[in-house]
């Protein structure tokens, strides 16, 4: 017995020793192959690990497969043990290749550059394509780990044949997590939605930081991060600023008096977009777009190469012309006029009353006898004699 366990220690040395100098080779062999392209590096990166982890486990099986005794009765654990060890390391490897593939193809692709759409495109594809990948390969791992068990390869009729009932209580009780993972793909290849899109949503202004099969990440211009589900993309709209380019065309507006010049400020806002590499050259336009409530509204509009950058040239412009304003014409400065009016004065009532006595006007009290009849009635049938008021006396009727 003591020899036996002596053999399996001296195989496993050897086996041991074995898959080192195996993986040695090996990495020495793509270092040197890394001096004339890129990729050997980033597939040590990924790879190393699981690749020295599955010769290691590879090499353990075989030396007490060699040594083990034909009637040990530890060697089907020993061999179930392996097996599930052998696909955990073939699964980390197989991620591994699939985040490598990834890794190249995005290096092919870069999105820090002008005119990045296809780019984008192509990034938000392989990385959802990645995610998926890897997800697949840890369901067929963890499949295949549990059929190595004789009591789960007994089920597994019974569980083909009720698969459809499965599914269906499956995607009744998934079925938001499901329309999700759906509208991510579809978001992804139907080329709406990619990495680093311009996008207004909610009400916010920001680029998308993620894409995943279930969520989308956008980051906010103020450094807060927007997370929505996919089917939000899919079921409601929203603004995307570069969905064909990157290139915007931006508006300033001021409401000036009406003694501004256009033409002047016309010619300064060329002065001004001449100083500046924000403007990309596409497009300056200066013109007068309304002309209410004592006021003039000039719009500017000028383009850029990208939303950041028509938000700062936008913030230029209207710097320099507010300034221009304040230099050269004040007078064109916003003010609200008021016009004053003085109240009627006392004196003109009773020269009005004269005028209309002078011409006979009539009265409600006075010029005529049915006048006259009624003031009577309103002063209690007092009449007053003419001339009476020289001497200050009243006589009853």
């Amino acid at each position: 017995m003591w020899d036996n366990w002596l053999e399996l220690a001296i195989a496993v040395a050897i086996a041991v020793v074995a898959a080192l100098l195996f993986t040695v080779a090996i990495t020495l062999i793509v270092r040197l192959m890394a001096r004339r392209a890129d990729w050997p590096t980033r597939l040590i990166r990924h790879g190393r690990r699981p690749f020295r982890v599955l010769i290691l486990v590879f090499a353990l099986w075989i030396a007490v497969a060699v040594v083990a005794p034909g009637d040990a009765t530890w060697m089907p654990l020993v061999s179930q043990l392996f097996t599930i060890a052998s696909i955990l390391a073939s699964a980390w490897l197989l991620a591994g290749l699939v985040a490598f593939a990834g890794d190249v193809a995005l290096g092919r692709y870069r999105i820090d550059v002008p005119n990045n759409r296809v780019a984008r495109r192509i990034r938000t594809q392989v990385l959802i394509l990645r995610r998926l990948a890897i997800a697949l390969i840890v369901i067929i791992a963890i499949g295949a780990m549990l059929l190595t068990f004789p009591a789960v390869r007994a089920v597994g009729a019974s569980v083909l044949a009720s698969a459809g009932i499965a599914s269906v209580v499956a995607g009744l009780a998934a079925q938001s997590v499901l329309a999700n993972i759906f509208a991510g793909v579809q978001l992804v290849f139907s080329d709406a939605l990619r990495v680093d899109d311009v996008v207004v949503v909610e009400g916010e202004w920001g680029r998308i930081g993620e894409i995943t099969l279930s969520y989308v990440v956008v980051d906010i211009w103020d450094d807060r991060r927007l997370v929505l589900p996919c089917t939000y993309f899919t079921t409601k709209p929203f603004q995307n600023w570069t969905r064909t380019g990157s290139e915007l065309l931006g508006s300033v507006e001021l409401d000036l008096d009406w003694r501004v010049s256009p033409a002047r400020m016309r010619e300064e806002l060329a002065r001004v977009l001449e100083q500046t590499p924000l403007w990309d050259r596409r497009a300056s336009v200066l013109q007068v777009t309304d002309a209410t409530n004592g006021f003039v509204r000039v719009r500017v509009l000028v383009t850029a190469i990208d939303a950041p950058t028509l938000f700062d040239l936008r913030c230029y412009v209207r710097e320099h012309l507010v300034d221009w304003v304040h230099r050269e014409t004040p007078g064109a400065l916003p003010v609200q006029r008021v016009l004053i009016e003085d109240a009627e004065t006392p004196s003109a009532a009773p020269a009005s009353r004269d005028a209309a006595a002078d011409t006979g006007s009539t009265g409600l009290f006075t010029g005529s006898p049915e006048a006259e009849e009624r003031a009577r009635a309103f002063t209690q049938a007092i009449h007053i004699v003419p001339g009476a008021a020289d001497d200050g006396a009243e006589r009853p009727a």
